[in-house]
């Protein structure tokens, strides 16, 4: 079996760009699988992820971005032309490695992926909620909704990570499937719930907010003066999100993300999330495994379907800033509430480990080729 990939690029410490790294590692070393990924956009970017040993990468040198240096016709004419030589370079290298599927791990690439794609299916994940995926109302955007509405008709599949967003694609497509996002889970132990830091996992941008976390932690921490906020990420939102951790005067330090991040779980008690949107919400697995309970804002549509509200972690109503520090408090109080939620959510988390979720897209892939 030969499954190529088509993404933008892994230049990222970022959710997509890890899972997408894991996914490739392992159907070429647990299935065997020859494994390639073409990128329009990684240039002399190192991937911040180790790949195994014979995955094929190959760079198309589009460089995309580079249409947003204009406005109006003059960009989307510096699209049409980006778009045609994408093509032309993705077809030579989908004639070389000849795949039996493609998968697009973006909606934005599968327009010219299907293009060019032949007769080899095509999947295409929706790593947004569907009502993102179709967002904008310029000229610009306008024609590519258009032309992505039109282009999905012909995919294979498209695969949704939850239940909640498959059903809004369903109002639209025929062949849709679930199949949740595999995550590296904590192999350690968990946290003993010592420490008096709460923390938060994102990038800098309006989807996860991190300045929301900012705002529900100066409800928080003048009834906990001696516990600390920290804050792993980075994106375009770093000097907003700087700015604001100082002029709280709170205990809040920013962290760059790291490869460590399991170990700085464990050394933490509870995790925040307070994205507006999200299609899966990878760090919440990724801190139950460590034993922690975890709070989110109960948003489209990734949290509700990893947390048990009351069981392993806890939902809130979106944008209802007391009622998260009040949870918040909540737990910060009773240490024994802590270990019985950190205890419940580390075996919650399993679900989501490869050896449940890899063997879906084998049966995946199989069945498209057959």
């Amino acid at each position: 079996m030969k499954v190529l990939y088509v993404f933008h690029s892994l230049a990222i410490w970022g959710g997509i760009e890890r899972i997408l790294v894991d996914k490739m590692n392992h159907l070429k070393t647990d299935f065997g699988y020859d494994v390639g990924i073409l990128t329009t956009d990684q240039g002399s970017h190192a991937i911040p992820y180790l790949l195994t040993d014979g995955i094929y990468v190959k760079d198309l040198g589009i460089s995309f971005h580079l249409q947003y240096k204009h406005k109006g016709l003059r960009q989307l004419w510096e699209r049409i032309k980006l778009a045609h030589r994408c093509e032309l370079r993705m077809k030579e290298q989908i004639e070389a490695f000849q795949p039996d599927v493609i998968v697009c791990v973006a909606t934005s690439m599968a327009d010219i992926a299907i293009k060019v794609s032949g007769k080899i299916p095509v999947v295409v994940e929706s790593h947004s909620d569907f009502n993102h995926t179709f967002f904008g109302q310029k000229l610009i955007q306008r024609r590519r909704n258009w032309r992505l509405k039109r282009c999905l008709n012909q995919a294979q599949v498209i695969v949704a990570l939850t239940e909640g967003d498959a059903s809004e694609w369903r109002k639209h497509y025929k062949n849709v499937k679930v199949i949740p996002n595999m995550v590296n889970l904590n192999q350690g132990s968990i946290s003993q719930q010592n420490s008096n830091h709460v923390i938060f996992v994102g990038r800098f941008d309006y989807q996860k907010l991190p300045t929301e976390a900012i705002e529900i932690w100066k409800l928080v921490q003048p009834d906990f003066p001696d516990w600390t906020l920290d804050i792993y990420g980075e994106g375009e939102e770093q000097e907003k999100v700087e700015q604001a951790a100082l002029a709280s005067g709170l205990n809040i330090c920013i962290h760059k993300p790291t490869a460590r991040i399991f170990d700085c779980y464990r050394e933490s008690t509870i995790l925040m999330m307070t994205s507006q949107f999200e299609p899966f919400g990878l760090v919440l697995p990724e801190a139950m495994s460590c034993g922690l309970p975890v709070v989110a804002y109960d948003c489209p549509y990734g949290p509700a379907s990893i947390i048990s509200q009351g069981v392993d972690g806890f939902l809130i109503k979106n944008n209802d800033r007391e009622a998260f520090a009040q949870q918040m408090k909540q737990l910060m109080a009773d240490r024994e509430l802590r270990l019985s939620v950190g205890k419940k959510a580390a075996e919650s988390a399993k679900r989501f480990d490869a050896r449940r979720i890899m063997p879906q897209w084998k049966e995946l892939f199989e069945k498209l080729c057959h």
